[in-house]
């Protein structure tokens, strides 16, 4: 919705115009909370505008429980002046960063919240000197800013500001809706200032969610709600049940699913709006004109999502499963998927690495790693959950292994927020992580232990397959949503229709004629007996490679492997 057809009558503006010309402490807060809930209720229109077909389409989730962390530090401070308010909204966004996405919308409140510093309130002038801080606040934190994301859509916001400020501007208001009119805008450039975003089809999704936190602020302040998406549904592929069955709330005893081919057009609004007064845990996909539900639901509403569908279309298929006899499988691999952390003496360096899988935090535990945080691909850990493995440690000695691209910035970020002695090695991948363990001596000096890790890293090659989220064409590779792909050192390189063919087909691009190891490390989804049928096809390829099957445990991905 544009800001022309948001604008309320001339005489409620005015009267808003006046109301809103300067923000104290309290009004800062009630605005952010509004921007959080508005970016909440689209934070799956973020998460869709992923530009790679892997499953990683969490940018909006990470922004979400950034933006969340911000709110949850403010405390008491919703009556005090703009610049304490300011100040706890910024130190909660850093605590609680997560992904590239989060780390730089932390960046950009450390930079606003700098310029309001002792200031009771915010007027005009004051809101565009702090969307100016938090533009060069943001870019300072980027080694190598990329235009066409959310660093370029602060540089605009910040452009915006100044020029409504010079035309006139009266009020906070008039600035605010400068900013977000041109923000909106400036996200509907990205595609042409990105390349990628251009072949993907799609805006740039930070850009998208730092324009849905400002303009949640401008609904707020116009009394439109925040509550309804302004897109329909994912696509049945994006969908993460997995994810959505690990979340059992008390009395939700079945999970049900249903596919379904709509009559007529569907009312999402009010499908969404049955199914909360049926259930919870609610999710719905789209594909090809069939309709996917997911719900969780006790045991005496168990038959009600099937009825209601019925009213609504054609059933293709129910299923139902136990959650209690879910929750209670897990608990025995959960039991039987513990392992031993490495001891570690005050003056020894120490490892916290990140694992996405229990699996791949076994094989860490093996080579030393002293501490695990949970995260990967769609699970992003905040710089909190860094720092607090940080600090379960008796050492002031320690090395991070972010082993995900989204995950280094954080990582980089905690190094800030601590006393100890900190070194970031910039694994990308769990490969990357498992070859620096390998240079890990527990008694060295921090820097050489870590430049010594850092090089290993430039030794291995990482490879990973998954499931294509969407239909892309990129690096040359043509994907069809629901393919299975091959990913080498990050980089699209295969795609296809059957599992073992695109394995066998990364592995060779990935130098697997010359080497003499190829690791695999098969994930939640598949069985051993499967992942070794496959390594075993690996073996009859490449005789005279050793070819190493361990669980890995990750989701999302059937294989993470390594090539040396």
């Amino acid at each position: 919705m544009s800001i022309e057809a948001m604008r309320p009558p001339d005489d409620v503006r005015r009267e808003l115009g006046r109301n809103y010309a300067k923000i104290d402490g309290r009004t800062l807060r009630t605005l952010t909370e509004a921007g959080l809930t508005w970016l909440r209720t689209n934070q799956q229109v973020v998460n869709a505008l992923n530009v790679f077909p892997v499953p990683d389409g969490d940018t909006g989730t990470n922004m979400t429980l950034t933006m969340q962390s911000a709110i949850d530090a403010q405390g008491e401070s919703s009556g005090a002046s703009v610049g304490k308010v300011g100040k706890s909204i910024a130190h909660g966004a850093l605590m609680g960063a997560r992904g590239n996405s989060g780390v730089i919308l932390s960046q950009l409140w450390r930079g606003f919240a700098r310029a309001l510093d002792d200031h009771a309130v915010l007027d005009a002038a004051l809101l565009t000197q702090a969307f100016a801080e938090a533009r060069d606040t943001a870019y300072k934190g980027v080694v190598h800013p990329v235009e066409g994301t959310i660093l370029t859509v602060a540089k605009d916001n910040a452009r915006a500001a100044q020029e409504a400020l010079e035309a006139g501007a009266k009020s906070a208001l008039d600035i605010l809706e400068a900013v977000v009119e041109e923000a909106e805008a400036s996200v509907a450039r990205t595609p042409d200032l990105l390349p990628v975003l251009k072949d993907a089809g799609v805006v740039d999704s930070g850009g998208k969610g730092l324009f849905f936190i400002l303009e949640g602020m401008l609904r707020q302040i116009y009394g439109l709600p925040l509550d309804t998406p302004l897109a329909s549904v994912q696509p049945l592929s994006a969908l993460k049940l997995q994810d959505a069955a690990q979340s059992i709330e008390p009395g939700q005893d079945w999970e049900v699913v249903i596919d379904f081919r709509p009559a007529g057009p569907l009312d999402i609004q009010a499908f969404y709006a049955q199914l909360e007064t049926i259930g919870t845990s609610i999710q719905v996909g789209e594909g090809d004109g069939i309709y996917r539900m997911h719900i969780h639901v006790p045991t005496a509403a168990k038959a009600e999502p099937e009825k209601y569908v019925e009213t609504l279309g054609t059933i293709k298929r129910v299923m139902f499963e136990n959650l209690m006899e879910q929750l209670a499988e897990q608990s025995v691999q959960a039991a039987s998927a513990s392992f031993k952390l490495a001891t570690v003496a005050p003056g020894q360096l120490a490892v916290v690495a990140v694992a996405p899988g229990s699996g791949i935090a076994q094989v860490f535990a093996s080579l030393g790693v002293a501490a695990i945080v949970e995260g990967g691909q769609t699970m992003n850990p905040s710089t909190q959950d860094i720092l607090s493995a940080v600090d379960t440690l008796p050492t002031d000695q320690v090395i991070i292994l972010p082993n995900n691209k989204n995950i280094v910035l954080a990582a980089k970020q905690a190094s800030g927020l601590t006393a100890k002695n900190l070194s970031v090695v910039p694994t990308t991948s769990v490969p990357q992580g498992i070859a620096a363990l390998l240079a890990l001596d527990p008694d060295g000096d921090l820097k050489a232990v870590s430049d010594a890790m850092a090089e290993a890293v430039g030794e291995i090659r990482s490879v990973e397959v998954t499931t294509a989220t969407r239909s892309v064409e990129l690096d040359g590779v043509q994907v069809r949503e629901g393919q299975v792909i091959g990913l080498l050192n990050g980089k699209l390189a295969v795609s296809g229709d059957d599992l073992e063919a695109v394995l066998l087909e990364v592995l060779k691009k990935a130098g697997a004629d010359e080497a003499e190891l190829i690791s695999l490390y098969y994930g939640a989804g598949m069985i051993a007996l499967q992942a070794n049928k496959l390594g075993d096809r690996v073996r009859e390829v490449w005789p005279r490679v050793e070819v190493e099957i361990v669980r890995g445990g990750q989701p999302h991905y059937q294989f993470i492997a390594s090539v040396e």
